[in-house]
C-alpha cells in the first residue's frame, strides 16, 4: 500500500519550480516538443518530480509524435489515479500521482500494443532515475 503525502499549497511552492507547480499543481500543460523527456531514451525508471514514486518505465516509453513523452502502461496500476478531465470543452482522462495527486498529464486508446494504451506526459512532471541511479 503506498501512503500518501500531503503539503500545504506553500510547501509545495518551496519545492518545486515555477514551472513544475504550474503543471503538477494547477493542472497546466507543458508547450508541445519542449520538454526534457520527449526525446529522451536513456534507460531508467520516471518518478514523480513531487514525491518521487516510481511511474514508468523506460521500457514502456514510445515515440507517440504527440510532443510529450509517452508510455504504455504504469509499473503498478495503483501509482497512478485517473480522473475524467472535462475542461476545454473536451473529455479526457487526467493522469495523477496517487501518492501525492500531482497532475502529470493524460491518457488516450490510441497507444501501440501491446496494451493499445497512451500515457501522454508532461516532463516536468517526472524526473528520469537512470538505470545507474535506479534501484
Amino acid at each position: 500500500m503506498l501512503q500518501k503525502v500531503i503539503k500545504s499549497d506553500e510547501e509545495w511552492r518551496q519545492q518545486l519550480t515555477p514551472e513544475q507547480y504550474r503543471v503538477t499543481r494547477t493542472k497546466g500543460t507543458e508547450r508541445p516538443f519542449t520538454g526534457e523527456y520527449c526525446e529522451a531514451h536513456d534507460p531508467g525508471i520516471y518518478a514523480c518530480v513531487c514525491c518521487g514514486t516510481e511511474l514508468f518505465e523506460s521500457t514502456t516509453k514510445f515515440e507517440s509524435g504527440t510532443g510529450w513523452p509517452s508510455f504504455t502502461e504504469p509499473i503498478e496500476e495503483e501509482r497512478i489515479r485517473l480522473e475524467k478531465d472535462f475542461t476545454y470543452g473536451m473529455i479526457r482522462v487526467e493522469v495523477l500521482c496517487n501518492v501525492c495527486d500531482a497532475h502529470l498529464g493524460h491518457v488516450f486508446n490510441d497507444g501501440p500494443a501491446p496494451t493499445g494504451m497512451r500515457y501522454c506526459l508532461n516532463s516536468v512532471s517526472l524526473v528520469l532515475k537512470r538505470t545507474a541511479d535506479a534501484e
